[in-house]
């Protein structure tokens, strides 16, 4: 019995030692863990801070408001800060110049991004330089029929496609851009037929490259048919009658070159002239869609997008002319490049606190701007009044709500800020109001249309508390937040 204990006994103390080696190892590891977050969250930080000291020496003369301070003193006299602004005389100067690169082309056409500024007064806009509405969800091809657009004025992409918006895209007339070949199937059964003009998006797989950089990785989207699939859906929709087809794809995004159209074009022209040699289809137009982008950053050289027109053009009758298609109509569906930069966030510095770093805090939030919080994306900053003030000071720019990443800018040279001082966040007018939402019960807020005569418009108002709590309309609760007066 007394071996047995012991042999019990020493057991237990081989398994605690077991227990505690293992405890050490493990204590070991986090430390050694630990030191190797620290030291990436030193390097990040550093490799950070030089990039923004890099980029904001010359920032000040290379990026530049729209609106100056005595402007928004007036302006916020009647509309509080903070609130979007646009630019209506940059908005027309590139939907002219827009227009004018690919005139060469008879069937040309833009359909814009709804999702990227879902607002009407701007959209009415590009209608008036011949623009249409590229509409991916229900109330966006609800936002284009009331504005009048139907029928040759809509394109509908979407993916992963309830039945009701098939149906509403449908009643309007729309182009649908199918994104999986099982969709056939779904959209035949949906409608009932098949529209006699279909679009097929297209995804190469793989990654996207200009060169030897790679650009993005459509691989890894879940957007398209392969190409086997172009093919095969194709003649599938030729056999039940479809007439008149359209090529679609989206590779990358945000591209800063002037590279990108051209070389997307070439590996869609090649694909027509395939497609049409093996199934016999009548492709009627080839749609670039998106990815045209716009300089975030202020040592960014802008695209040219004339140069870009015109290097499509040269693709378009090297490979499509000889094969007689040189009536293929080319569509494109910008939504950054035709509002990012003519768009501002302007918001008012109310704190400024001095802990472990200093911070600015401004009555602007990821409500307002989401992109920096998610993305960790880079919107240039003017602190208006203090545009040739030298960047002396480093700031986090920072939101209310109650998550770290509410910020605009993190380790951010400016000049000396003081509270009261009114900030322009710039490159908001795509991807901007669109994104936001009501974290923490955040109010989005109000959007304005500078006119090019100098007066503004309010062409969205400010959210108010009634709005946020809409939904709960009719029950106990909303009458005990809004009690009849």
């Amino acid at each position: 019995m007394e071996e047995n204990a012991a042999m019990k006994e020493n057991a237990i103390l081989e398994q605690k030692s077991a227990i505690e080696k293992d405890a050490v190892m493990e204590k070991d590891a986090t430390m050694e863990r630990n030191a190797v977050i620290k030291e990436n969250t030193v390097i990040e930080k550093d490799a950070v801070m030089e990039r923004n000291t890099v980029i904001e020496k010359d920032a000040v003369t290379e990026k530049k408001a729209f609106v100056t301070r005595e402007q928004i003193e007036e302006i916020v006299k009647q509309y509080p800060t903070p609130f979007h602004i646009y630019d209506e005389k940059g908005i027309r100067e590139n939907a002219r110049a827009l227009k004018e690169a690919f005139a060469w082309n008879k069937g040309y056409k833009e359909f814009f991004a709804v999702k990227a500024t879902p607002n009407p007064f701007l959209m009415e806009i590009l209608r008036e330089y011949g623009c249409g509405c590229d509409c991916s969800s229900y109330t966006e091809l609800m936002l284009a029929g009331a504005m009048g657009m139907k029928g040759g004025d809509i394109m509908f992409s979407s993916n992963d496609t309830p039945a009701e918006e098939f149906l509403l895209a449908a009643e309007t007339g729309a182009t649908i851009n199918l994104d999986d070949i099982t969709h056939i199937e779904f959209l035949e059964k949906t409608l009932g037929y098949l529209p006699k003009t279909l679009s097929c998006r297209f995804n190469p797989g793989g990654y996207f490259s200009l060169g030897t950089d790679i650009m993005d990785n459509p691989g890894d989207a879940k957007y398209g048919f392969t190409r086997e699939q172009m093919f095969e859906g194709f003649r599938i929709l030729k056999a039940k009658g479809v007439e008149n087809f359209g090529i679609h794809a989206f590779l990358a995004s945000n591209t800063v070159t002037n590279e990108y159209y051209p070389t997307l074009a070439r590996q869609l022209f090649e694909l027509a002239v395939e497609l049409k040699k093996e199934t016999g289809a009548d492709i009627r137009f080839i749609n670039l869609s998106g990815g045209i982008g716009i300089p975030y950053r202020p040592e960014q050289a802008p695209n040219d997008i004339r140069m870009i027109g015109e290097s499509v053009r040269r693709v378009y009758e090297e490979i499509l002319v000889p094969a007689g298609m040189g009536e293929v109509a080319i569509y494109t569906e910008l939504g950054r490049f035709m509002m990012g930069p003519y768009g501002h966030l302007v918001t008012r510095v109310i704190h400024s606190k001095h802990t472990h770093k200093e911070y600015l805090g401004v009555d602007a939030c990821a409500v307002n701007l989401m992109r920096p919080a998610m993305y960790g994306a880079y919107h240039h900053i003017t602190v208006l009044g203090k545009e040739d003030a030298p960047c002396s000071h480093m700031y986090d720019v920072t939101g209310s709500l109650c998550e770290n990443n509410d910020k605009f800018a993190v380790d951010r040279m400016l000049p000396e800020v003081e509270i009261g001082d009114y900030i322009v966040i710039h490159d908001t007018g795509a991807h901007g109001f669109a994104m936001g939402y009501n974290y923490n019960g955040k109010l989005k807020s109000a959007e304005l249309l500078l006119h090019e005569d100098g007066s503004v418009q309010l062409i969205r108002r400010a959210e108010t508390p009634r709005d946020y709590f809409a939904t709960f309309d009719g029950f106990e609760i909303y009458d005990r937040l809004f009690p009849a007066e």
